[in-house]
């Protein structure tokens, strides 16, 4: 029987429903960003619950040489890891060499600008729970789009790049206008794999957002952080969630834990806190299986199709 962080046993029948769960947004490190665990100690953690599979993000840099370096002690760990790299300007913003690096030597994820977006910078500051380094890393604004306010060539080629790969592309902190535009042009380009993550923080995405980005084929991940008691803020009720699920439907939502953080529940415990409250509000295993699992598993190329 798998046990909670305090040493509480885990209920059979919740643990048959975490099995082979993906989380596609744990915050290991090494970052800037204080992490309660590194990569290792990630995939090690992750075995208590049967995790299938953990995408490590660094809104810094590329965590596929992260996993590269730990591989002598990833290759004992229990949990596969894989990782991916998030285009803000410590890696040059919009960079296709970038990408084309991290996903040759085996990423599976790129991240559109995440603390290099306006929106994100916008709303970072004034103040919205957002972790901060206390180091200068000189950031600055990185944008999809190019001066004529036309998606420009290097994100042209990017997305080229992610299409041959077959890799997952998300929308990271970009705003609305921004990501549907990206989206657009991933699609004309062959990208499979689309990610929309927290539409209701930072990114602020209405309704008729979420619907056109739906009709791209893309999908949408909610975090565990948001709903979690031991997470200060936003500290949103659970009914906000089943209410974002009932309006997007299981069969195109993922939950990720946006977890690992320093002083933050680990992702384990709060995939055991958030799963439990889901059922406990009338969600079907079901449809939570193929929020945590399938969805997931498609979306990080573990398989062909959702299920």
């Amino acid at each position: 029987m798998g046990v909670s962080k305090d040493g509480q046993p885990v209920p059979p029948g919740l643990l048959k429903v975490l099995d082979g769960t993906v989380d596609l947004h744990c915050h290991s490190g090494p970052s800037p960003f204080p992490r309660r665990i590194n990569h290792v100690e990630a995939s090690y953690d992750a075995a208590r619950i049967g995790l299938r599979a953990l995408l490590v993000k660094s809104h810094h840099h590329n965590t596929v040489m992260d996993l590269l370096a730990m591989g002598p002690w990833l290759k004992e760990a229990p949990t596969p890891v894989y990782g991916g790299v998030a285009l803000n300007s410590e890696v040059g913003g919009i960079n296709p060499s970038a990408v084309a690096m991290s996903l040759r030597m085996g990423g599976r994820c790129v991240w559109a600008p995440t603390v290099s977006a306006r929106q994100h910078i916008e709303h970072h500051s004034h103040e919205h729970g957002f972790p901060t380094s206390g180091l200068d890393l000189l950031e600055s604004e990185v944008s999809v789009f190019d001066d004529s306010g036309s998606v420009s060539a290097q994100t042209e080629q990017v997305v080229e790049v992610v299409a041959d790969a077959s890799a997952l592309l998300t929308g990271g902190h970009l705003d609305a206008e921004s990501m549907k535009a990206l989206f657009t042009v991933a699609v004309a380009k062959g990208v499979r794999r689309l990610l929309v993550q927290h539409p209701d923080f930072i990114v602020g995405a209405s309704d008729g957002d979420i619907e056109e980005l739906l009709r791209m084929g893309a999908y949408v991940e909610h975090e565990i952080a948001m709903y979690h008691p031991g997470v200060p803020k936003p500290g949103w009720p659970i009914e906000q969630l089943v209410r974002w699920i009932e309006c997007v439907g299981p069969e195109r939502t993922t939950i990720g834990s946006d977890l690992g953080q320093q002083g933050n529940p680990l992702p384990v415990d709060g995939y055991i806190y958030i799963v439990q409250r889901l059922l406990d509000h009338g969600v079907s295993e079901k449809d939570v299986r193929r929020m945590i699992a399938g969805n997931p598993a498609y979306l990080l190329g573990l398989e062909d199709s959702p299920s």
